[in-house]
């Protein structure tokens, strides 16, 4: 065995990633940040994101070797996909500042310092751009290079200088935007989905300034006649792949993340409601009509709503006495006052459905309870409805002799009986 046995060109090359994943991770958090930038086109932080993205799949797919390799036939130039790479990549730089620059300062209120910050960027970064398809122009590079160009060239005239800008002005806008990003996690106050997201756009920056430093040591090995060409032909291109994914999954999770935890309580809300709404179910002989297009907002609406319509006439099969005798039953049986509440208009809305089976109609002397106090906590109730062992209990208990409850109690509870969360209703007079 020889120490020339470690190969690492080989060795990354098995680990090689193909420029068509991070792009397609690219393009789905485009499209899926699309509809918002169309929606909100005047906010000047959602169209430096849209940019961003955009730029960022250019540079994955004019920047595989088939792609490279198609521009350069088209046009009949060889390497004159290499200006058009390295600008794409400039442009992306930039854009990545604006977003910062935007995202920390707000450029929609228009502050003179963000605005002149705006400005040097763009400025900068298109005299870059500029400058290097000068440089192409004047540089003589005949040898068609789809992997190593940085390195093939790496001490040809102009050609030279041309990798050393669009590096350092990679490096540049990646070293502050990283900075930026870093010191912004650190923050008060951030989502946790918000938070999370920046951490992973600070780990794909970092990455990309591995990309960077990467490129630099093999085209300074080449200045200085060593040959560390692996580094930029092996190394730097998984690693920009793996910046790109990481950045993407940036942008997406705060949105993303945020959109299933909504629906997710969506869906936590509508399932908590459904013993409540079996019972109303019982009561009334029907239920919600299905519709297949509807959104879970929609659905959790109209299962509210249901149970809020059966309930209001519902009212008039309330005994008030024993949601009173229940309330009480519940704390004797060491029940907290919340969880008491609800045991006891679970108890009186369960009796008036078998009240209301048995009469349809109550007599006319017996007094209407406030329907206002019905609906308050109608998923308290229905959580209640779950344990349908605590409810007998407090049903058991609260149907003691008479001698068992305080005769001055109030006709009913207060808090008894549930009411919505989003209006109060009132039976007419």
């Amino acid at each position: 065995m020889t120490a020339s046995a470690f190969d690492p060109a080989a060795l990354l090359d098995a680990v090689y990633v193909p420029f068509w994943i991070p792009a397609v991770v690219l393009t789905a958090a485009l499209v899926i940040k699309l509809p918002t930038i169309v929606r909100l086109w005047r906010d000047p932080l959602l169209r430096a994101v849209g940019g961003l993205l955009l730029l960022a799949c250019g540079v994955f797919v004019f920047c595989a070797p088939s792609t490279i390799a198609r521009v350069n036939r088209l046009t009949g130039v060889p390497n004159i996909s290499a200006p058009w790479c390295y600008s794409l990549l400039t442009a992306f730089c930039g854009s990545c500042l604006l977003l910062i620059i935007t995202w920390r300062s707000g450029l929609s209120e228009g502050l003179p310092t963000t605005r002149r910050a705006v400005r040097w960027v763009v400025g900068v970064y298109s005299g870059v751009i500029v400058a290097l398809w000068v440089l192409f122009a004047l540089a003589d590079a005949p040898v068609e290079r789809l992997r190593d160009l940085d390195t093939y060239y790496a001490r040809t005239p102009f050609m030279r200088e041309e990798i050393l800008l669009y590096l350092t002005a990679h490096a540049v806008a990646c070293l502050i935007t990283s900075r930026l990003l870093w010191n912004w996690v650190r923050a008060e106050g951030l989502d946790a989905w918000l938070r999370g997201g920046l951490k992973l756009l600070g780990v794909g920056y970092v990455l990309n300034l591995v990309f960077d430093v990467s490129k630099l040591t093999a085209v300074g090995a080449r200045w200085t006649g060593h040959d560390l060409d692996w580094l930029s032909t092996n190394l730097a291109p998984p690693v920009a792949a793996l910046s790109a994914i990481l950045i993407a999954v940036g942008f997406i999770l705060p949105h993303a993340g945020q959109y299933l935890h909504d629906r997710w309580r969506v869906h936590l809300a509508h399932r908590e409601l459904r013993p409540l709404y079996e019972l109303m179910r019982t009561a009334s002989g029907g239920g919600v009509p299905f519709v297949l297009r509807a959104t879970p907002e929609l659905r959790l609406i109209r299962r509210e709503t249901f149970i809020r319509d059966v309930l209001l006439p519902l009212a008039r099969h309330l005994d008030a006495g024993l949601a009173a005798r229940a309330h009480e039953a519940a704390r004797a049986l060491g029940h907290p006052p919340e969880r008491a509440r609800a045991l006891a208009a679970a108890v009186a809305i369960t009796d008036a459905v078998e009240a209301r089976n048995r009469r349809p109609e109550p007599p006319d002397t017996d007094p209407s309870p406030d329907p206002t106090t019905l609906l308050k906590e109608i998923g308290a109730v229905s959580r209640a409805l779950r344990r349908p062992d605590e409810i007998e209990a407090v049903r058991a208990r609260a149907a003691a002799p008479a001698e068992s409850v305080p005769v001055h109690e109030p006709a009913v509870h207060e808090s008894a009986v549930p009411q919505p969360r989003a209006r109060q209703v009132h039976l007419p007079e």
